[in-house]
């Protein structure tokens, strides 16, 4: 009985573990996307730090990714728009699927 008992509590405790660990595995692995506010956020942070850049050079460097940004987004907007255009409905309905899949893997 003994043994079963510690067998249980081991094998109860290594869930809990690892659980944690592919939460927070998961958690580092997944950055934000590219062009979203959340990843240029995380890039500027990054540049601030790495590049030791002046208040006058952040502010600088976050305008210029705000444009990049905005630019990005700009030119998805329109592909995604001239893609739908030339597919038929059911075509439509999968690339939905597939944006839908490749943002969230």
């Amino acid at each position: 009985m003994a043994c079963t008992v510690t067998l249980t509590v081991v094998f109860l405790c290594g869930a809990v573990v690892g659980a944690l660990a592919m939460n927070f595995g998961h958690q580092r692995l997944h950055h934000p996307g590219f062009g979203t506010p959340e990843a240029q956020a995380v890039f500027l942070d990054k540049v601030k730090k790495e590049l030791d850049l002046t208040p006058a050079q952040s502010a600088q460097m976050e305008s210029i990714l705000d444009d990049f940004g905005q630019y990005y987004r700009t030119v998805l907007t329109d592909g995604k728009s001239r893609i739908l255009q030339i597919l038929n409905e059911d075509q439509r309905r999968k690339f939905e699927r597939l944006l839908a899949q490749a943002q969230h893997p």
